[in-house]
C-alpha cells in the first residue's frame, strides 16, 4: 500500500473519530495518532491536512487539532461565534434600535425593493436632480490638481463664501461639513456634555432624536403647530430642564411643514437669551420654497451668537453630494471648529469643488427654478390625491415648502400596522409615531412627494387609502 493510500485510509479513519466528538473537541496530538494507527508522522500529518481541506478539523499552530462542525459532506457547520461579551462591555445603547430601524425602512436598500412606491425618501427623484451639472463639474474638477489635496480643515474658503452669503455671516463663522446629519450629531456633540438635555419640537425630524441620543443627550419635547413650536411651552421646558440646546426647524419643518411665525421667532429667541440657552437651526429646507420667498434663516435675526445654523446641499440638490455647513459665532463658533481637526481633518476636497463649482455656476439657480415647479406639481397632485382618495384623512398644513406631507389619519387608525401593510403592498410611507419622542396625540403618517413621480404618487396613495 502506498503512503498516498494509507494517508486517504487514516484520513476517513479520522473523519469517522471527528463525527463522533463535539466541535471543538481536540484531537489527539500527531505522536499519539501515529501510534495508534501504526503509521508514520508525516503520514498522519497528510491526512490531518486532507481533513483540514474537506473542513472537518482545524489545526491552530502550537495549540493543536480541533473538530470543526460538519455534516459528514465535508461542510462547515462551526459553532456561531459568541457575542455576549460585547453586550455587558458596551452597556446600554444610546441611540434606540427600534426608532432607527423604522427611519431606515424608508431608504434605498433597507426596507423594500425598487418595485416599492416611494413615499418615504427624503431625497430628489433622480429626475428632479441637477445630474447633467454635476456630472460635467465632478469630470472637470477631478482634472484639477487641488481637487487631490487635503483641503483646510475648515473648508475651501470660497465655499464658505458661498454658504455666508445667505445668512448675512462672514466667512470665518462657517464650518464646512460632510452634510446635514453629520452636522447634527458634531455640534450636538461639542456644544454640550453628555447627560444634559435637548429640547426638541414635537413632532420633529427623527434624525435629531438619534443625533441627540448619539450625543448622550436626554430629550425634552415641547409641542408645535401650524405656527411652530409654542413658545409658551418652551419657556416651561426650558424653566424645568435647564437645557442648554433647543432644536428647531423654522422653515418648513420635517415633517409637518410649518414655519416658525414671525412673532413666535422673536418670543423664542428672547427665551434663549434669558436661559444662556442654544439653538440648532435645522435650515434644510432653505432652496425648498414652492411659494414666494423663503423666510430669511433664524440666525439672521440673532447678533448674539445663541444661534447655531445647519445648511446642506443633500436635499436640494442630490443625495450624494454629502456638504453642508454650520454657521456658529463666538466662542462657540471657535470650539465647533477647533474641534472638526478630530473628527476627519476634512470634507474631500473634490466633493467640496463640486459644490463650490455648483453654487457658483449659472446653472443653479435655473436648477432651483426647475426644481420648485417639479416640487410644486408633486406637492399639488399628492394633496388632491389624500383629499379625494383617503376619506376621513386630513391635511392640516398645505406646505409652503419642504418635501413632505403630514397627514392626520381618522381616530383609532394604528398607524404603525398601516405603515406596515402599505409595504406590503408595494408602498413606503412613514409612520407618524417616529417622529414624536413621546405619545402621538393623534394618529399620522408622512408622505414625501419629492422621490416619486406624479403617477407613483397617485398610484401610492390610492393604494394606502384601499387599506384604511
Amino acid at each position: 500500500m502506498t503512503s498516498d493510500n494509507r494517508a486517504s485510509e487514516i484520513a476517513a479513519l479520522l473523519q469517522l473519530q471527528a463525527g463522533a466528538m463535539q466541535p471543538g473537541d481536540k484531537l489527539p496530538p500527531v505522536r499519539t495518532l501515529s501510534k495508534t494507527y501504526g503509521a508514520s508522522p508525516v503520514t498522519i500529518t497528510a491526512a490531518i491536512t486532507s481533513l483540514t481541506a474537506l473542513g472537518v478539523v482545524r489545526a491552530e499552530p502550537g495549540r493543536g487539532t480541533f473538530v470543526a462542525g460538519w455534516d459528514g459532506a465535508g461542510r462547515d457547520v462551526a459553532q456561531e461565534p459568541d457575542y455576549a461579551w460585547q453586550s455587558s462591555t458596551l452597556g446600554r445603547s444610546r441611540v434606540d434600535p427600534v426608532r432607527a430601524d423604522q427611519s431606515r425602512a424608508g431608504r434605498p436598500g433597507a426596507k423594500g425593493t425598487a418595485d416599492h412606491v416611494q413615499l418615504s425618501w427624503g431625497y430628489l427623484a433622480p429626475e428632479l436632480q441637477p445630474f447633467d451639472e454635476l456630472r460635467t463639474l465632478g469630470a472637470r474638477c477631478a482634472k484639477s490638481h487641488r481637487a487631490w489635496t487635503m483641503a483646510p480643515p475648515m473648508g475651501l474658503p470660497e465655499l464658505r463664501s458661498a454658504f455666508a452669503a445667505g445668512l448675512g455671516a462672514d466667512a470665518g463663522d462657517m464650518l464646512i461639513m460632510p452634510g446635514g446629519q453629520q452636522s447634527l450629531v458634531f455640534a450636538m456633540r461639542t456644544l454640550a456634555d453628555p447627560g444634559s438635555t435637548l429640547i426638541t419640537e414635537s413632532p420633529s425630524y427623527p434624525g435629531a432624536a438619534f443625533a441627540a441620543q448619539a450625543a448622550g443627550l436626554n430629550l425634552a419635547a415641547v409641542p408645535a403647530d401650524a405656527d411652530g413650536i409654542r413658545p409658551d411651552k418652551l419657556a416651561d421646558a426650558l424653566e424645568r430642564t435647564h437645557a442648554q440646546l433647543i432644536y428647531l426647524q423654522p422653515n418648513y419643518a420635517n415633517p409637518t411643514g410649518s414655519v416658525l411665525s414671525p412673532g413666535r421667532r422673536v418670543e423664542v429667541l428672547e427665551l434663549a437669551k434669558r436661559h444662556g440657552a442654544f439653538i440648532i437651526e435645522d435650515d434644510w429646507a432653505r432652496h425648498l420654497s414652492l411659494e414666494g420667498t423663503a423666510p430669511a434663516p433664524l440666525f439672521t435675526q440673532d447678533p448674539d451668537g445663541h444661534v447655531v445654523s445647519i445648511a446642506t446641499l443633500s436635499k436640494p440638490a442630490a443625495p450624494g453630494l454629502r456638504v453642508g455647513a454650520i454657521a456658529a459665532r463666538g466662542p462657540a463658533g471657535e470650539r465647533l471648529r477647533t474641534a472638526r481637526i478630530a473628527d476627519d481633518m476634512c470634507v474631500p476636497a473634490l466633493t467640496q469643488e463640486i459644490a463650490l463649482g455648483l453654487l457658483a455656476s449659472t446653472a443653479w439657480p435655473r436648477h432651483l427654478k426647475r426644481l420648485r415647479t417639479g416640487l410644486r406639481e408633486r406637492r399639488d397632485a399628492m394633496v388632491a390625491e389624500v383629499q379625494s382618495s383617503m376619506p376621513g384623512a386630513r391635511v392640516e398644513i398645505i406646505p409652503t415648502g419642504g418635501i413632505h406631507l403630514w397627514v392626520k389619519l381618522p381616530a383609532g387608525t394604528d398607524s404603525t400596522s398601516l405603515t406596515a401593510a402599505a409595504q406590503d403592498a408595494g408602498v413606503l410611507i412613514g409612520d407618524g409615531k417616529q417622529f414624536y419622542v413621546d405619545e402621538p396625540p393623534a394618529p399620522y403618517i408622512r408622505l414625501s412627494y419629492s422621490a416619486a413621480s406624479i403617477a407613483q404618487i397617485a398610484q401610492g396613495v390610492r393604494r394606502v387609502a384601499t387599506l384604511l
